[in-house]
C-alpha cells in the first residue's frame, strides 16, 4: 500500500506544482489587470467604467492582456523609434534621486540575465562553500572588476552560488582561479541538478574516443603484422 501511495505521489505532484504556480501567475496578472481597470474607471465616464468592471471579471483576461503588452512593446522597442523612446525613459528615470537606483540595478540585473546578447552563468563549476570540506555548485559569472579587482592578489573569477530549491536566490562570491574546479555539464544541467536537491543528476561526460592509428600508404589490410 505505502509503494503504491508514493507512486501515486510522484506522478502527481510535479503535475499539482505545475498547476498551482501557472494559477499563482494567474492571479498575479488579473490582479494587476484588474487595478489597471479600477484606475482607468476611476477618471473615465460611469458606462465605461462599467464596461471595464465587467472586462475584470474574465478569468485569465489579464495574462492575455498582458501577453499581447510586452509583445507589441517588443515589436516597439526593436526599431530605431522605439529605442530612442527607450533611452529618453531611462534618461528620465535616471534623474529621480531614489528611483534611479532601483532602477539602474534592476535594468542591469534584468539586461544581464535575459538579454539574448547576455552570457550571465558562462559555466558550472566546483567551489567550496560554506566552509572548507564541503562542496557546492556555482556559476561563473564574469571577474571582478574596478577597486574591487585591484585588491586581489591574483586571479579570481566571481561566482554566483544559487540556494535550493529556488536557484533565483543566491550568494556572490569572489574566489581564486585555482580555488574553483570547473565540471563539464552545461548550465542547464547544473540548474537542474540544483533544483532537484541532487535527485536529478547529469549523465557523467563521455569518455574521449580512442585514436586509431593511420595505416601506411599501400599496406595490406589483411597482411599480418
Amino acid at each position: 500500500m505505502k509503494k503504491y501511495l508514493l507512486a501515486g505521489l510522484l506522478t502527481w505532484l510535479p503535475l499539482a506544482i505545475t498547476v498551482w504556480v501557472l494559477l499563482w501567475v494567474q492571479g498575479l496578472l488579473d490582479g494587476m489587470f484588474n487595478a489597471f481597470l479600477r484606475g482607468a474607471g476611476a477618471v473615465l465616464p460611469d458606462p465605461l467604467a462599467g464596461s471595464l468592471q465587467q472586462l475584470g471579471e474574465w478569468p485569465g483576461l489579464g495574462v492575455v492582456v498582458m501577453l499581447a503588452l510586452m509583445l507589441l512593446t517588443g515589436m516597439f522597442v526593436t526599431n530605431m523609434f522605439g529605442q530612442w523612446w527607450v533611452r529618453q525613459w531611462d534618461a528620465l528615470l535616471q534623474r529621480i534621486p531614489i528611483v534611479k537606483s532601483i532602477y539602474s540595478s534592476v535594468k542591469q540585473v534584468s539586461d544581464t540575465l535575459f538579454s539574448s546578447n547576455g552570457n550571465a552563468f558562462r559555466e558550472a563549476v566546483l567551489v567550496q562553500y560554506p566552509h572548507a570540506g564541503s562542496w557546492t555548485i556555482a556559476f561563473v559569472t564574469g571577474r571582478p572588476g574596478g577597486e574591487v579587482a585591484g585588491q586581489l592578489p591574483g586571479e579570481h573569477v566571481s561566482l554566483y552560488v544559487p540556494t535550493t530549491p529556488n536557484p533565483t536566490s543566491g550568494f556572490f562570491l569572489m574566489m581564486p582561479r585555482t580555488a574553483v574546479r570547473p565540471l563539464q555539464m552545461s548550465v542547464d544541467e547544473a540548474l537542474k541538478y540544483i533544483i532537484s536537491m541532487g535527485v536529478v543528476a547529469p549523465p557523467p561526460p563521455a569518455p574521449p574516443a580512442l585514436a586509431v592509428p593511420a595505416r601506411p600508404e599501400g599496406a595490406d589490410p589483411n597482411r599480418a603484422g
